[in-house]
C-alpha cells in the first residue's frame, strides 16, 4: 500500500487499525500501586513524552522522503518537545478565528498546501515486557496523523481531542525501536472542529505505551442502580476482555475500608455485581469517592466511583433527588505560552480558583478535555457537561448555497459516521466519571439527522445521563424533532426570554443556559438579573458563563515589553480580533472583577435582613446537599470608616435548601448623623482541598441609620463668610479668597485654575464629558454612539454671566449645549457655579437630553489635576471597580487607594475603574493637598492617568502612554456594562436615563492633614 495514502480527505476513512474506544485507565501491578495513582510507577506504563526529532513542511506535498524508514538519517532535524503545539514553538501560523474556516470551505477537501509535522522518536522497550501485548496511546493530536514503527505503517487516526490507541506488538523488536509520526494541520475532520479558539496543531497531549497481559481487560463500564430511598446501591461492572480470564473486583470506601468484592470467570464479556448498603453519595459539594479495583492476571485497573443519580422529573434537573442549580463556566484548554497543552498543575489551578469563587459546573467547551482533568473534577467536586469535539460553525458563514448551509453537514448522510463517532469516542472514554452529568453533542453545528443519530446512540448507550445540544434551539430553524434531547438549551437568551420559557407550562424540559453573560472585557453586568430568575423558577437549571479565561498569547513588543496578543497580531487572516479575550480570568489566571461579581451572586449562602437594626437576619442556605457547619460568620459595625463593634458566630445552623433565623448582638445606637455599615462575612472554618480556614465565600452588608446629634460648627463654616475679591479680566473671572485663588473662563464656562495656599490643583480647564472608552460589551452600541457624535461632543456656551450676591458669595450662570461635529445638539443645559468664602465650589446643572437619541455612555465633569496627585480616598463602594449593573461584589465603606491601583488593566483598553455609589472622593498629593468632591446624591467617579480618548484609541495595553496628570471624572450617572458583545442588549434599567435631570456637585480644595 502507499504509506501515505490521502486519508485526510476521505470521509470513508476515519481511522486505520485504531483500537476501539474504551474507558480511560492505566494498568498497575498491584492495588497498592493503583491506590498511589502515579502512572510513572506502573510497570506497565512507559511515557513517550520528551524530545522528538521534528521537521516542519509547509505542505504535505513536500513530504517526499521516506522519513518513516527505520534507517532514515534525521540528524539535521530539530527537536520538539512532546506534548506541545507547533505554533507556540515557532512553526506555522498563530491564528485565531471564531466562526470562519481558515481555508476555503469545500468539504471534505482542504487546501493542497496542508502543513505537515514529521516526528521521529527512538525508544527502548523494557525487557520484562517480553510476551506482553504492547499498545501506544496518543491522548490528543490535531488534526490527523499517520503512525509508523520501525519502518512499517501502523495506522491512521483523526479526531483531535480524544485518544487514539494502536497495538504495536507486531511491529516492535528487541533493543532500540523507532516511531515516526506525520501530523497534518487539516483533514476532513477539521470541518467538524471549527471552535472559537486559536488553531493549534501537533501532538499536544500525552503519548505513552502500555504493556498488557496477552489476555486482559480491554474495557470496563461501572453502572450503578440506587434504590428509591438511596439506602442501597448495586454496582454492575461490565467487562470486555480479549479472551477468557478470571476477574476479581474490590470496592473500597473513601476511608480505605473494603465494602464489597466479587469475582467472575469472564469469556469475552462479563459482569460483576456488587451491593453497597447505605452508600455515601457523591455530589459537587461533597465529592465522596469510592475506589474500584479490577484485577485480572498481573494487572490492576482503578476507577473512581461516585454514587449518584442524575435525572429530570417534572421539568426539574435533579442530582440524588434534589433540584440542583448549575453555577458554571465554559472552559477551553488554554495556556498563555503552551497553547492547548495543559499541565496538571495548570488544571488544578483552574479548579481551585473556580471552587474559591463558588463555581460548581464546567462545560468542556467545545470538546472532551484531557482525561486527567475529569479525574480532578471527580476529586474536587464539579458537575461537568462533557461536550463532543464537534463544531462546524463556519459552514453557515461560508455562504448559503445548496439549501440551508448551517445544517448542511448535519443533514448529509455522508458525514453521519464522522458525527456519531465523535459521540462514541467521548462517551466510551468518559462513561465512568461521576462528575459527568450531561452529554453534549457539540456546539453550533446546525441540527439535523446526524445530530439525532448521535443523540439516539448516546441515549441507548448510557441512559443514566441526560443528553444536551444547544444547536437544536428553535432560533436555528433546524430539524424540529428534538425528542432525542433531554434538556432545552439556550445561548445568550435574555432574562425576559428565560422567564417566558419558565412560565410556559407547555415547556416540559429544564432550560440550561449553556452560554450566557458574556464576560468580555469590563463585564459581565447582568449576572444578578439572570440568577434572580434562575432561583425563582424550578425549571431553570442554571448556566455557564462564557467564558473562564482570556485566551491571550504571551508576547513581547519589539522593545521587549510583555503583553498578551490576540487575533490579527500575528498577521493571521481571517481573524476575530480580541474576541478571544473574553474570560473571567486573565491568561495567567488573575481574577477579573467580573469573577468577583459572579462569586458573590452565586454564593451558596444569602443573608437577608429581618430587622438589621435589631440584629435579626434570615440565613438562606442555597447549598443543595450541605449544611452550614463548615462556615463561621464574622460581623463588624463601622461608622465613617471607624470600627465600632465586632463579633462572630462559630458555626451556622441551616439544613441544605432551607432558611434559618440569626440574631446578632449588634448595638444599634449611633453617635452621628451619618449612616453605619454592618458587614457580615461568611468564611470557612476548616481546611479544604481548595482553600484555607478563614477564606471568605460571601458577604452581606446592611446600612443602619444613625441617630442624629448636633455637631459644632466646623472651621469651614466659619470661614465661609470670608470675603471674596472678584475681578473680570480678558474674558476670565479671577476670584481670590482667604486662602485660595481661582480662575474661571467666562467664554468656556469652566474653571481653568484652582489654587489653595498657592498649590495649583488644575492642570487643564474642567470640561463636561459624556464619552467613555467603549467596553467590549459596548461593541454594537458604540456604532450608534459614534454616529450620534458622542465621541466628539463639544460644549457650546451661549451666555455666561456672574454676580457677587454677597461679599462672601459669587455666582456664575451659563447656558450651554453639547454637540458632535455634523450633528444637532444632543443636549441643552443651564448651570450655576457658586463659590463661597471657604473656597467651596458648587456646580448645579439642569440638563435636557434629546430623548430620541440612543442612551449616553455617561454624563459627568472631567477635572484634570497636576502630576503628583496620586492619593485617592473615598466613601462609597469598593474596594474594586463597580457599575450600576456590576456592584454586588463591592461593599460600602471608606477606602484609601492610589490612582494606579484604581486602574483595571484589561488586555484591550476600555472604560474601567469606576466607583459606583460614591458619597465623596478626595484626590490629593502625598501630603494630602488636593480636591474633595461630594454630591447631594451618590455619584460615580474615576481617577486615572488616561483620558477616555486615550483608552479609546489604544488596541493593546502597551499602546497606552501614561499621563503624569490625574484625570478625575465625576459622573451624575454612567450606563451599565452588560454583556452585549455576544449577549442581549443592555437592559433598560441600566441605561443612562434619557430624560431631564439635575446634577449637583461640590468641589473643595483641601489640605487633608490640616
Amino acid at each position: 500500500m502507499n504509506p501515505i495514502a490521502a486519508y485526510w480527505e476521505n470521509l470513508n476513512v476515519l481511522e486505520v487499525n485504531r483500537e476501539p474506544a474504551r474507558a480511560h485507565y492505566i494498568p498497575y501491578g498491584s492495588i497498592a500501586e493503583a491506590k498511589n495513582a502515579k502512572r510513572g510507577t506502573s510497570p506497565y506504563y512507559q511515557t513517550l513524552n520528551g524530545a522528538w526529532k521534528f521537521a516542519y513542511r509547509e505542505s504535505v506535498r513536500q513530504v517526499t522522503e521516506p522519513f518513516y524508514d527505520s534507517d532514515y538519517d534525521h540528524a539535521s532535524w530539530e527537536e520538539l518537545l512532546v506534548p506541545s503545539c507547533w505554533q507556540t514553538n515557532g512553526y506555522d501560523q498563530l491564528h485565531y478565528t471564531n466562526i470562519n474556516y481558515p481555508f476555503p470551505c469545500d468539504p471534505p477537501y482542504v487546501p493542497d498546501r496542508n502543513p505537515a509535522g514529521l516526528y521521529i522518536r527512538e525508544f527502548q522497550v523494557r525487557a520484562d515486557w517480553a510476551g506482553k501485548t504492547k499498545y501506544v496511546v496518543f491522548e490528543g493530536v490535531n488534526a490527523c496523523f499517520y503512525l509508523w514503527v520501525n519502518g512499517t505503517f501502523v495506522g491512521y487516526s483523526q479526531g483531535s481531542r480524544v485518544p487514539a490507541e494502536f497495538d504495536l506488538t507486531p511491529y516492535l523488536r528487541e533493543g532500540r525501536n523507532r516511531m515516526a509520526v506525520m501530523v497534518l494541520k487539516w483533514c476532513d475532520g477539521t470541518y467538524l472542529e471549527d471552535q472559537d479558539l486559536w488553531r493549534y496543531s501537533g501532538i499536544f497531549r500525552d503519548v505513552y505505551m502500555l504493556a498488557r497481559d496477552p489476555v486482559h481487560v480491554r474495557d470496563v463500564e461501572v453502572k450503578q442502580q440506587l434504590t428509591s430511598d438511596l439506602s442501597q446501591a448495586e454496582l454492575t461492572i461490565a467487562l470486555r476482555l480479549n479472551g477468557s480470564q478470571e476477574v476479581r473486583t474490590e470496592l473500597y470506601d473513601a476511608k480505605g475500608a473494603k465494602v464489597a468484592a466479587g469475582v467472575i470467570q469472564a469469556d469475552g464479556d462479563g459482569a460483576v455485581r456488587l451491593t453497597v448498603d447505605r452508600p455515601t453519595l457523591w455530589n459537587a459539594e461533597q465529592p465522596v469517592l469510592y475506589r474500584l479495583y479490577v484485577c485480572s492476571g498481573t494487572e490492576v485497573l482503578s476507577f473512581a466511583v461516585g454514587f449518584r443519580i442524575v435525572e429530570i422529573t417534572d421539568g426539574v434537573f435533579r442530582v440524588n433527588g434534589r433540584a440542583v442549580k448549575l453555577k458554571g463556566v465554559n472552559r477551553h484548554d488554554s495556556h498563555p505560552s503552551l497553547g492547548q497543552t495543559i499541565p496538571i498543575a495548570h488544571m488544578v489551578q483552574d479548579l481551585k480558583l473556580m471552587k474559591r469563587h463558588n463555581i460548581n459546573t464546567i462545560r468542556t467547551s467545545h470538546y472532551p478535555n484531557d482525561p486527567r482533568f475529569l479525574e480532578l473534577c471527580d476529586e474536587y467536586g464539579f458537575y461537568v457537561i462533557d461536550e463532543a469535539d464537534l463544531e462546524c460553525h463556519g459552514i453557515g458563514k461560508a455562504g448559503n448555497w445548496e439549501g440551508d448551509a448551517f445544517h448542511r453537514l448535519s443533514n448529509d448522510p455522508a458525514w453521519r459516521e464522522a458525527f456519531v463517532e465523535r459521540a462514541v469516542r467521548m462517551v466510551e472514554r468518559d462513561k465512568n466519571h461521576p462528575c459527568v452529568i450531561l452529554w453534549s453533542m457539540g456546539n453550533e453545528s446546525g441540527y439535523g439527522d446526524n445530530h439525532i443519530a448521535m443523540a439516539e446512540w448516546t441515549r441507548r448507550r448510557d441512559p443514566s445521563r441526560p443528553v444536551h445540544y444547544e444547536g437544536a434551539a428553535p432560533r436555528y430553524r433546524g430539524n424540529p424533532n428534538v425528542d432525542c434531547l433531554d434538556v432545552e438549551s439556550r445561548m445568550y437568551a435574555s432574562v425576559g426570554e428565560i422567564i417566558q420559557y419558565a412560565a410556559d407550562d407547555t415547556q416540559t424540559k429544564p432550560l440550561f443556559l449553556c452560554e450566557y453573560s458574556h464576560a468580555m472585557g469590563n463585564g459581565p453586568g447582568d449576572l444578578a438579573d439572570y440568577w434572580d430568575a434562575i432561583y425563582r423558577y424550578p425549571k431553570l437549571m442554571g448556566g455557564c458563563v462564557w467564558e473562564w479565561c482570556d485566551h491571550g498569547i504571551a508576547a513581547r513588543t519589539a522593545d521587549g515589553r510583555a503583553y498578551y496578543a490576540y487575533g490579527g497580531d500575528f498577521g493571521d487572516y481571517p481573524n476575530d480580533g480580541n474576541f478571544c479575550i473574553d474570560g473571567l480570568v486573565t491568561p495567567d489566571r488573575k481574577p477579573h472583577t467580573g469573577l468577583l461579581e459572579l462569586k458573590q451572586i452565586i454564593a451558596p449562602v444569602r443573608i437577608d435582613a429581618a430587622d438589621a437594626a435589631s440584629g435579626r437576619f434570615i440565613v438562606r442556605n442555597l447549598y443543595d446537599f450541605s449544611d452550614l457547619s463548615h462556615l463561621s460568620l464574622y460581623w463588624k459595625l463601622e461608622e465613617e470608616g471607624e470600627l465600632i463593634d465586632q463579633g462572630s458566630v462559630a458555626a451556622l445552623d441551616a439544613a441544605p435548601q432551607t432558611k434559618a433565623e440569626l440574631t446578632l448582638n449588634v448595638d444599634a445606637s449611633g453617635t452621628s448623623a451619618g449612616s453605619r455599615e454592618l458587614t457580615l462575612s461568611l468564611r470557612l472554618n476548616r481546611e479544604t482541598k481548595w482553600a484555607e480556614p478563614g477564606y471568605e465565600l460571601s458577604f452581606a452588608q446592611f446600612v443602619l441609620p444613625a441617630v442624629a446629634v448636633e455637631e459644632p460648627q466646623s472651621d469651614a463654616e466659619n470661614i465661609s463668610h470670608h470675603a471674596i475679591r472678584v475681578q473680570a479680566h480678558g474674558g476670565s473671572l479671577l476670584l481670590e479668597g482667604f486662602d485660595f485663588a481661582y480662575a474661571f473662563d467666562l467664554q468656556a464656562g469652566m474653571f481653568t485654575q484652582l489654587a489653595k495656599h498657592g498649590v495649583r490643583m488644575l492642570a487643564a480647564p474642567m470640561q463636561l464629558q459624556i464619552w467613555r472608552a467603549p467596553t467590549d460589551n459596548d461593541m454594537y452600541v458604540k456604532r450608534k454612539w459614534m454616529e450620534a457624535g458622542y465621541d466628539r461632543a463639544e460644549m457650546k456656551v451661549y451666555g455666561c454671566d456672574w454676580r457677587q450676591t454677597s461679599p462672601s458669595r459669587v455666582e456664575v450662570t451659563m447656558s450651554y449645549s453639547m454637540s458632535g461635529c455634523s450633528r444637532y445638539p444632543l443636549l441643552r443645559g443651564t448651570a450655576v457655579w457658586t463659590i463661597d468664602g471657604s473656597g467651596a465650589i458648587t456646580f448645579a446643572t439642569d440638563v435636557q437630553p434629546r430623548e430620541e437619541l440612543v442612551y449616553w455612555p455617561r454624563f459627568g465633569l472631567q477635572v484634570t489635576m497636576p502630576p503628583g496627585n496620586e492619593a485617592v480616598e473615598y466613601a462609597g463602594y469598593g474596594p474594586h471597580e463597580s457599575y450600576i449593573d456590576k456592584r454586588h461584589s463591592v461593599r460600602r465603606g471608606r477606602y484609601s487607594s492610589t490612582v494606579d491601583a484604581l486602574f483595571e488593566p484589561y488586555i484591550r483598553p476600555q472604560e474601567n475603574g469606576s466607583r459606583y455609589g460614591t458619597e465623596w472622593a478626595l484626590v490629593s498629593n502625598e501630603q494630602g493637598m488636593g480636591l474633595r468632591f461630594a454630591s447631594n446624591a451618590p455619584f460615580s467617579f474615576n481617577a486615572s492617568h488616561y483620558t477616555p480618548g486615550d483608552l479609546t484609541k489604544a488596541a493593546h495595553d502597551f499602546e497606552l502612554v501614561r499621563r503624569e496628570e490625574t484625570i478625575v471624572i465625576l459622573d451624575y450617572a454612567m450606563s451599565g456594562v452588560g454583556s452585549n458583545s455576544c449577549g442581549p442588549e443592555l437592559m433598560e434599567p441600566y441605561r443612562f436615563p434619557m430624560k431631564p435631570f439635575r446634577y449637583e456637585l461640590s468641589i473643595l480644595p483641601v489640605f487633608k492633614e490640616d
